[in-house]
């Protein structure tokens, strides 16, 4: 049977989830990054008066028309502090930054072009044209415009715009939940004092951190014993927990230890894949369980590592109404490549910045997709498609950004 293509792998798993509807109101300190649920409408008017947008004086336009006039100031005007009376003909009012333009005023001169006079009074310096330095009452926005969509991710300006318009919490769609069982025999948690056979389970956290930073929460059921029995309870528990997305981790290739696709085709999961054509992460299955899509990950940790870039990543933004992240750019090659075989390749690579600007990829020599430490180290991985060609430095490539 021929391995499916990465690109068809990931419009399977996308096609066939659909985002949910569910959603809560939270107050607004706790709504960056999330999306926003329902159309929001200004509750008040933005500015809700004509005022000024420096500090100086707020004069009729006719009589400053020529420099050098004179005006007596007859009061102030202050934010919060309003002028109460009008001004009329020969007369100007001390205003500043974001005060209530007075009754019988069009225009703010900026005081740097005024001198003050004894008696006070004030000669202008300049002459401004009419409507000179003031904000109009709903330049920004009126009450009962809809200034956010549903569909906004909430940052740091979307949300000083929904303090503005008086909403002091919004409607937002839920985070998907994404449960996720690491299996294993083998398996022990960090911290602990592994046996002759044992190895410390790390893919659960990686894969945690890649779900979290793509709008997604996590349930984390933890390390299950290759026993099908114990499988079936962990998957039991994402179930009943209303999990969009359930998570394996090792287990669910056709040895005779790995359980984990035996166990969820038992339960009923319809599988749709569990092959693709690309390294690391060959062994990838894909199914859905009674509504719940399953992505079953290889145990090697950069496989893991890769395929949750790969697959999780989109379709926990898909399903967090996100838009997609891109995450490809382009690159020179710092070292010969072989050519490709059938698979696409993910090779781990260091970037360094050349002094034009441009990205110089530098392959790990060690790319078994057990290290981790490699991973780490790694800025970003090259993509080499199936049966590319022998490639060599300073040849283009194309370059997955992981930081």
């Amino acid at each position: 049977m021929s391995l499916l293509s990465v690109e068809d792998a990931l419009a399977r798993v996308i096609g066939k989830a659909r985002p949910h509807r569910r959603t809560e109101t939270l107050p607004l300190h706790d709504c960056l990054g999330r999306v926003l649920a329902q159309d929001i409408a200004a509750r008040v008017t933005h500015p809700a008066f004509d005022n000024s947008a420096m500090d100086g004086y707020a004069v009729r336009h006719e009589d400053i028309a020529d420099i050098g006039a004179q005006l007596v100031v007859i009061g102030q005007s202050a934010a919060g502090h309003g002028f109460r009376g009008q001004v009329h003909a020969g007369e100007a009012v001390r205003i500043f930054t974001g005060a209530p333009l007075p009754a019988g005023a069009d225009t703010v001169i900026i005081q740097e072009d005024t001198e003050k006079l004894s008696g006070g009074k004030i000669r202008t310096l300049f002459a401004p044209a009419k409507g000179r330095h003031i904000r109009l009452a709903g330049q920004d926005f009126v009450e009962g415009d809809i200034a956010l969509v549903a569909g906004s991710v909430l940052d740091a300006g979307r949300l000083t715009l929904a303090a503005g318009m008086s909403h002091e919490s919004l409607s937002v769609f839920e985070r998907p939940r994404i449960a996720i069982i690491a299996t294993g025999d083998e398996l022990l948690p960090p911290g602990s004092s592994p046996g002759a056979d044992q190895i410390i389970a790390s893919n659960t956290y990686g894969v945690a951190a890649i779900v979290r930073e793509n709008g997604a929460e996590i349930l984390d059921l933890g390390i299950v014993p290759d026993d099908q029995e114990a499988i079936s309870a962990a998957v039991a528990k994402a179930q009943a927990a209303g999990a969009d997305v359930l998570v394996t981790l090792g287990g669910a290739s056709v040895g005779d230890h790995d359980l984990v696709q035996s166990t969820l085709l038992s339960r009923g999961m319809m599988l749709d894949f569990w092959r693709i054509a690309m390294r690391p992460g060959k062994p990838l299955m894909v199914g859905e369980l009674a509504g719940m899509t399953v992505l079953g990950l290889p145990g090697n940790p950069v496989s893991s590592l890769v395929c949750a870039v790969l697959f999780l990543e989109p379709l926990a933004r898909h399903l967090a109404h996100l838009p997609p992240r891109s995450r490809m750019t382009t690159a020179k090659l710092a070292a010969p490549l072989p050519v490709n075989d059938r698979r696409q390749d993910y090779i781990r690579a260091r970037l360094t910045v050349e002094p034009d600007g441009s990205l110089l990829a530098h392959p790990f020599a060690r790319q078994d997709s057990s290290m981790m430490n490699v991973f780490a180290q790694s800025d970003g991985l090259i993509v080499r498609a199936p049966h590319a060609a022998a490639a060599s430095s300073g040849d283009p490539c194309n370059i997955l950004r992981l930081r």
